[in-house]
């Protein structure tokens, strides 16, 4: 197995992101401070560069290339912030970019990409291998940047957790919690790393949808397991096959636990950050904030840090969510 990036990975990327990404605030509601019995600092990276968290790991990836590998172009697959994140890096690089989108993919998030320059290449997220749509790109010298299971992409998303440790301490409070959105786990090992690094008491979460709740199985097996195939979930950014073999490595040490919620809870809590936090947060974006009313996570009297990860949701399918919700 690939080496497991460590607080000094983190720190070079956050060295090379520097100026290029949103330092983004932690911000709180008292309604929701009220209601939980605790105080809730939201990291909202909604308001990140290409809107979500991934243009940190995909621009430290393309970072650590050399320039005869960045010559050859990247290629990557991702249901749309990581495809997001990799052509913004790219186009900044002056490289060439393919992306291996699903057709169901938001119409939103497919449209940013071509915006941005790449290439995009349509499969079925059900039927189709995506190593088996890249292979070809591959094979011709480009360099795949993966969504999640890499060190650079992990170290970059790590960014977050030094951001977080260091706003919490400047607002002089120490974290009980960090409650982490979850798909392959990029983004939880990585903060995970930088906030145990700070603070070793403070328990990590990663919440996943219902039915896509691989790391919660994978952690109660002690080995990764995939996910039963036939369901389905509003979490389109969040719906991996199972984790992946770095990032289970760092979260089997670093978490307290992986929770599951439902297309409902994700909904009420997208209106919840509407409301309260005037925030558009995407449904994989917003399931840390919808873990927060499942039970499973201490709060009263507690200061918890929820990562809202992303808000690329189109107009029509969010105003559809916050009709049912």
């Amino acid at each position: 197995m690939t080496t497991p990036p460590g607080i000094e990975d983190i720190h070079r990327a956050a060295a090379r992101l520097l100026g290029l990404i949103v330092e983004t605030p932690l911000i709180e509601s008292q309604e929701l401070n009220k209601r939980f019995g605790a105080r809730i600092l939201f990291k909202p990276e909604t308001l990140q560069r290409t809107g979500s968290f991934k243009f940190r790991g995909a621009y430290n990836k393309l970072s650590s290339l050399s320039e005869e590998e960045r010559s050859r172009g990247v290629v990557a697959f991702s249901s749309g912030n990581h495809a997001q994140g990799v052509a913004a890096s790219a186009a900044m690089f002056g490289v060439k970019a393919v992306i291996a989108m699903p057709a169901d993919a938001p119409a939103m998030k497919i449209g940013n990409v071509r915006k941005m320059g790449a290439e995009v290449v349509p499969f079925d997220r059900f039927r189709d291998d995506r190593m088996t749509v890249v292979r070809p790109y591959i094979e011709k010298g480009m360099v795949l940047v993966p969504p999640f299971d890499d060190p650079a992409i992990i170290a970059g998303q790590g960014t977050i957790g030094l951001e977080v440790m260091r706003q919490a301490k400047a607002l002089g409070v120490s974290l009980d919690a960090v409650v982490i959105p979850c798909g392959g786990g990029g983004l939880s090992s990585g903060i995970s790393v930088a906030v145990k690094d700070a603070s070793p008491d403070t328990a990590v979460w990663a919440v996943e949808p219902e039915n896509f709740d691989d790391t919660r199985r994978s952690l109660a097996a002690g080995t990764r397991v995939s996910n039963e195939p036939g369901y389905s979930s509003i979490c389109d950014a969040i719906l991996t096959a199972e984790p992946g073999v770095i990032t289970f490595e760092i979260n089997r040490r670093n978490l307290a636990g992986a929770i599951a919620v439902s297309d409902k809870a994700t909904a009420q809590a997208m209106r919840d950050a509407m409301a309260y936090l005037k925030l558009v947060v995407e449904p994989g974006g917003c399931v840390a904030l919808a873990a927060l009313s499942s039970g499973e996570i201490e709060l009263s009297g507690k200061c918890v840090a929820v990562v809202l990860s992303g808000g690329n949701v189109d107009f029509g399918t969010y105003a559809e969510i916050m009709a049912a919700a």
